[in-house]
């Protein structure tokens, strides 16, 4: 048998995967076994579902309550207006200096370097993203890669989407060429959901493209659960690792999902077991349509009191909110 990750090993085809991801609620509940009753939101409320086998086949069957389902299925509250929640709570568009470049902190910019995302998180800040002028565009970011350039304050480069790693290896490969020519950039961080909901992704040849940079890799993954973490995305995880890559974790504060201290430590437990550090746990970005997702500050504070005894100090992630504007992360405890 070949070894999972060993040097022959060449992984399943991930496009393939993403192919046969459920699109249709009513075809992801069936697998489930669950009743049409248990969500009247077929229409995604003009954001399409999009949920690959493998994340689904870690839910709970007949369970409507199971908090990885819970993440994905549209729900009739997204219709729901709420007071205080809009298309752009993070303020991505006063952020933009080019076609597909943001930049909100000081010495790092943000490139959204693809609108496809292999999961389509309910509670997603970009869900109402205008990706058709907010991407990078058709010069492959030529605009944004001069801006970086220009500017010799830049020292981190970001990419994310979308999720940055729905780009072919080749495609991928030739932007971090492009950005490592740039001298006063030190390092390259990476957003990404993949590792997570679609292990597959994580292939030789992907990481071959991620450690063959001059460039620091900083890898950031979003679990926001334990069971998100099976034995599949931890094998993905360690091909990561053997990249050189250094891997964080941030996560969603989500009601219904990860609002208690046990899973949260459980989160944090796992994580560190497959070689990633917890790094922020944020209070839900306000985008539309997602205010049945929120927990309140003071819950998340009470919250954060519950795991400090129970985990030690470097496995608690710091619980942070975005704020529109904000020369940083917010810092909440």
């Amino acid at each position: 048998m070949v070894a999972r990750s060993g040097p022959g090993w060449q992984g399943p085809d991930w496009k393939q995967d993403l192919r046969q991801a459920f699109t249709r609620p009513a075809d992801l509940r069936a697998f489930l076994g669950l009743p049409a009753a248990v969500a009247n939101a077929d229409s995604g409320f003009g954001f399409r579902m999009r949920v690959p086998r493998c994340y689904a086949a870690l839910m709970e069957p007949g369970n409507p309550q199971d908090p990885l389902l819970r993440q994905v299925l549209p729900q009739a509250a997204e219709a729901e207006v709420h007071p205080g929640f809009s298309p752009d709570p993070v303020g991505d568009a006063a952020a933009t200096l080019a076609p597909g470049l943001l930049q909100k902190y000081r010495g790092r910019a943000l490139l959204v370097t693809t609108p496809a995302c292999a999961i389509h998180c309910r509670y997603c800040f970009r869900r109402h993203y205008p990706y058709g002028k907010g991407a990078l565009g058709s010069d492959g970011g030529a605009a944004a890669i001069a801006a970086i350039a220009a500017d010799p304050g830049l020292r981190e480069v970001i990419l994310s989407g979308g999720d940055p790693l729905m780009r072919d290896d080749a495609d991928l490969a030739e932007l971090m060429e492009a950005l490592a020519a740039i001298p006063q950039v030190e390092r390259l961080r990476i957003h990404t959901r993949l590792p997570v909901v679609l292990p597959s992704r994580v292939t030789p040849a992907l990481c071959r493209v991620l450690g063959g940079t001059r460039l620091p890799v900083v890898v950031v993954i979003h679990a926001n659960h334990p069971r998100e973490l099976g034995e599949a995305a931890g094998a993905a995880l360690g091909r990561l690792r053997q990249t050189g890559a250094t891997l964080l974790n941030q996560s969603v504060l989500l009601r219904g999902v990860n609002d208690d201290p046990a899973t949260l430590a459980d989160l944090s437990e796992t994580l560190f077991r497959q070689g990633v550090m917890p790094y922020y746990l944020h209070l839900l970005d306000r985008v539309a349509g997602a205010a049945h997702f929120e927990v309140g500050e003071a819950q998340g504070l009470d919250l954060m009191g519950a795991l400090r005894l129970r985990l030690p100090g470097y496995l608690v992630p710091r619980l942070v909110r975005e704020v529109a504007g904000a020369g940083s992360k917010t810092a909440i405890a």
